[in-house]
């Protein structure tokens, strides 16, 4: 891509990571269970910050998707309350700012293996999944170190508490995030023409 092109795409995936971040992630029940004519929303758990990292990595390409994340880590790091708990410096000792992390690395593999082959719905979901095990990878990491610095306080979950809570709980989720992800991705590109 050319560089107006990634620097488009970079901010765009900025601002679709900060509003991802705000917006709770849902799935609507099948028609067939509408019954009584309405459709119910159910809760995931997460946001759809994950699947705004997937969606550029997947249309606008790896250098767009890591420049995207990057701003994104600096805005939250200068003070910009774009994470979920806030943000600012201090924010670094907070045992999910590893997964953060791992969204650079994250978006820039999405994102490169996402433009290996002319677009294909199994090839996006699978550099999704990659990047959601670099996620993972890269917070599981971090809450190891976190914990190994003993900037857990007493209030705080254990170790393997943490784990389940931040990464085991979330991954069914955060998988059907990436699926919707990767088929929007797969469509835009079709439009696109790229």
């Amino acid at each position: 891509m050319t560089l107006p092109l990634d620097l488009i795409w970079a901010v765009t995936g900025l601002l679709l990571t900060i509003g991802g971040t705000l917006l709770p992630a849902a799935i609507a029940s099948p028609v067939w269970f509408w019954g009584g004519g309405s459709m119910r929303l159910y809760a995931l758990g997460v946001s759809y910050q994950i699947g705004a990292v997937f969606l550029v990595a997947c249309v606008g390409g790896k250098n767009a998707a890591a420049l995207s994340q990057i701003a994104y880590l600096a805005l939250g790091l200068i003070g910009f309350e774009v994470f979920t708990n806030g943000g600012g410096w201090a924010y670094i000792q907070q045992p999910t700012f590893g997964y953060l992390l791992g969204f650079v690395p994250a978006a820039w593999m999405c994102g490169w293996l996402a433009f290996r082959a002319k677009p294909q719905i199994e090839l996006l979901l699978l550099s999704c999944l990659v990047g959601l095990g670099i996620i993972h990878l890269a917070g599981l990491s971090y809450l190891s170190i976190f914990y190994g610095l003993g900037w857990a306080d007493a209030t705080s979950l254990s170790w393997t508490a943490a784990i389940l809570h931040y990464s085991v709980t979330q991954l069914p989720a955060q998988g059907a995030i990436a699926c919707a992800a990767s088929v929007f991705a797969f469509c835009l590109r079709r439009v696109l023409l790229y």
